[in-house]
């Protein structure tokens, strides 16, 4: 049994650098690759695919990389891990091996599926299950006739089952970002599943790898500590049995790894910390404990964990209408005027009531809240957007748009894109589905024609309470705040910050350049000033979480994505920017503070 294993990461999402797998293999030594593809409107989108050609139905990218890395994978006896598979992992399965056959090659692929449910709705909703939306509480059968995906969010159980069987490479469809990663240490470890700490901590490894070099100095706030961006290091994990972990990457790479990046990668897109809900468990946030350790490397330790849920999570999307958008550039002088009179004008002579409906002036700060203000510009990319269940009012918006270019303000110019046109708009329904309903299936193909089958049950387990963490292991001293002058600064100054989303939620988490920031932050920076600031932008609540493991705190800005995901006429439907216009916000901090805040 090792005593050490090596995860690396090779993607953090389809579309991501399609040269990482090479670089991972080629940089130093790894045990397994795992490569996340899938977003929630993913499956949606694979679904219409395979509905269009029967081969289709996962991210073909996958296969790409192979072409060019599988003889690499076999010679240094790496496993790679990936949910590629998408709505199809056994047509990608086979596809493998069909590849390895013409390279001489000989592997074993894992495939996972079971996943999609999409076809069993019915048959469930008779069953009993009720397929409420967790986040507006909607009635399922409002929607059910429209539902264009439905797909369970598996855990790492039947990834372990194919790595059991000896799978050199493993294809799923819906199985989390953190499942893919956890699998091998429960394989090579041989960690009980209903070890919730250990469960707790490959959960919270997987999340930190998950999103790609977002670990590894991409999207840091400080960006300016990167040394380099190009070859950039995509991260990996080095796991101890006892569940204590490295955050590392490959010498000699761009980037870097950092307790910054650590835990800017830990608060994206996070929710409560103290219940991280996964299928294999509930970490707790609340409980991490890390430190640098070396030059570009991060020790993590001291993570608790909860019993996993007696429901798994569902994500599903549904035909929700017709959306477009299209722009106008409109250069100086008086840009900022010229837009306004263009953009009232076009309202007015479309005339149509829609769904929704936007108006964004690119360049001019539209992206950030009203408390930013406008800014002048030399030029601004003027940008409409319509949604509505009528295709043909959304088609008339394109043609309306069109006409403006000759019958307004100078400087206007045409962007290339042509006359915009109708997109189905395909809205996000995530719904639970009680564990004893799920079944997950696993195949096994050899390129000697050698096959395999399980499957694999969740029953709820019979578990007790998990050992609550002692206060002193979950926090560090927290020094008294300075009092007496103090000076006004930007946010940015004291902290840094990553933003997320999920559906029509943007969770921002701030975390304190130091201990004593920290603690001055905690009684000043409240839900109501944050929900002040974004006012215009965020409709619904702002809730706070605090992290004084991490000297952080974790904002939900509900109501404040437009709708999230395609249904959103936002140009930032992720919230992406909103963590860096939070960071403006000017603040009066003690000068003491100020003064000794650790850059």
């Amino acid at each position: 049994m090792k005593k050490i294993i090596r995860i690396g990461n090779a993607g953090g999402y389809w579309g991501d650098d399609l040269g990482a797998l090479k670089r991972q293999l080629e940089g130093g030594s790894l045990d397994y690759i795992t490569m996340d593809f899938l977003a929630e409107i993913t499956m949606s989108i694979l679904q219409r695919q395979r509905k269009a050609n029967a081969d289709l139905g996962y991210a073909a990218d996958f296969l790409d990389q192979l072409a060019e890395c599988l003889p690499l994978i076999v010679k240094k006896n790496v496993r790679v891990i990936s949910n590629a598979g998408g709505i199809n992992p056994i047509g990608m399965g086979r596809k493998i091996i069909e590849m390895a056959r013409r390279m001489g090659l000989r592997i074993k692929v894992g495939i996972v599926y079971g996943d999609d449910i999409v076809n069993n709705l019915y048959e469930l909703t008779a069953a009993g299950e009720r397929f409420t939306n967790m986040e507006t509480s909607e009635d399922f059968f409002a929607v059910r006739s429209r539902i264009t995906s439905a797909n369970i969010y598996l855990g790492a159980e039947p990834v372990v089952k194919a790595l059991d069987a000896g799978c050199q490479i493993v294809v799923t469809g819906r199985v989390t970002d953190t499942g893919i990663t956890l699998a091998p240490m429960i394989h090579e470890f041989g960690w009980a599943m209903d070890d919730w700490d250990k469960m707790a901590a490959g959960i919270i490894a997987g999340h930190i790898i998950e999103c790609g070099a977002q670990a590894s100095g991409g999207n840091i706030t400080d960006w300016h500590d990167v040394k380099s961006f190009d070859n950039i290091g995509y991260p990996i994990i080095e796991m101890s049995k006892n569940g204590e972990f490295v955050v590392t990457k490959h010498k000699g790479t761009g980037g870097l790894v950092s307790e910054k990046t650590v835990k800017e990668q830990l608060v994206y897109e996070m929710g409560d910390p103290s219940n991280y809900i996964s299928p294999d468990g509930i970490a707790r946030f609340d409980t991490i404990r890390l430190k640098q350790v070396g030059k570009d490397r991060v020790k993590v330790w001291g993570i608790k964990g909860k019993p996993e849920p007696d429901y798994l999570k569902v994500s599903m999307s549904f035909d929700d209408g017709w959306k477009s958008s299209g722009e106008i550039l409109v250069s100086g002088p008086d840009t900022y005027q010229k837009a306004d009179v263009i953009a009232k004008a076009f309202w007015k002579r479309l005339d149509y009531e829609y769904e929704a409906s936007l108006t964004e002036m690119i360049g001019s700060g539209t992206i950030w809240p009203d408390a930013l203000g406008a800014t002048e510009s030399n030029e601004i990319l003027l940008r409409f957007g319509v949604r509505d269940q009528s295709y043909d009012k959304v088609v008339r918006f394109g043609k309306a748009l069109s006409t403006m270019i000759l019958s307004g303000p100078a400087g206007m110019a045409v962007t290339g894109r042509g006359r915009p046109k109708p997109v189905p708009v395909i809205a996000y329904w995530p719904a639970l589905l009680h564990r004893s309903r799920v079944s997950a299936k696993v195949l096994t193909i050899g390129t000697s024609n050698e096959e395999e089958f399980f499957e694999i049950s969740f029953p709820v387990r019979l578990h007790s309470s998990p050992k609550r963490a002692k206060k002193e292991e979950m926090a560090r001293p927290v020094p008294k705040v300075a009092k007496g002058k103090t000076v006004r600064v930007k946010l940015q100054e004291i902290a840094y910050a990553r933003s997320g989303d999920k559906g029509d939620t943007c969770n921002i988490g701030v975390l304190a350049r130091s201990p004593q920031i920290y603690q001055w932050l905690v009684g000043y920076l409240t839900p109501q000033l944050v929900r002040e600031f974004f006012k215009g932008t965020t409709h619904g609540k702002v809730l706070r979480y605090e992290l004084d493991n991490l000297c952080g705190l974790n904002f939900l800005l509900e109501e404040s994505l437009g709708g999230g995901g395609t249904k959103s006429l936002l140009i930032d439907p992720q919230g992406k920017t909103l963590a860096q216009a939070l960071l403006q916000m000017p603040v009066e901090v003690p000068a003491a503070l100020v003064t000794k805040v650790k850059k």
